[in-house]
């Protein structure tokens, strides 16, 4: 173990403590996470009725400012899809079944 010598003192805490964000900052980016989640989770709930019966499993990219969604088997290509589309948007990936899970639970 080295030995610490009176040049190099002890460094505790954060490697870029510049960088650590408020906790109001936090609850913020936090919030606004949520309201996006909720503005996708609605269009999702509006239209899975309608496409769960022929495509169940599939996913689906919402993109919430246009309400446009895209559906695939594969993941990737539903997301592919909606960056073509939309390319400077955040879309939000759900899964075309009765609880909308992506991953494994």
């Amino acid at each position: 173990m080295t030995q610490l010598t009176p040049k190099q003192p002890a460094r505790r805490g954060r490697i870029f403590p510049e960088l650590t964000l408020s906790p109001e900052e936090l609850a913020r980016r936090k919030a606004e996470d949520e309201q996006f989640y909720q503005r996708c989770w609605a269009i999702f709930e509006r239209v899975r009725p309608e496409l769960i019966k022929e495509h169940y499993n599939w996913y689906i990219a919402v993109e919430p400012d246009s309400g446009d969604h895209f559906i695939d088997e594969n993941k990737e290509v539903a997301s592919q899809q909606a960056r073509e589309k939309h390319p400077h948007a955040v879309h939000c990936m759900f899964r075309l079944n009765e609880i909308g899970a992506v991953g494994r639970i």
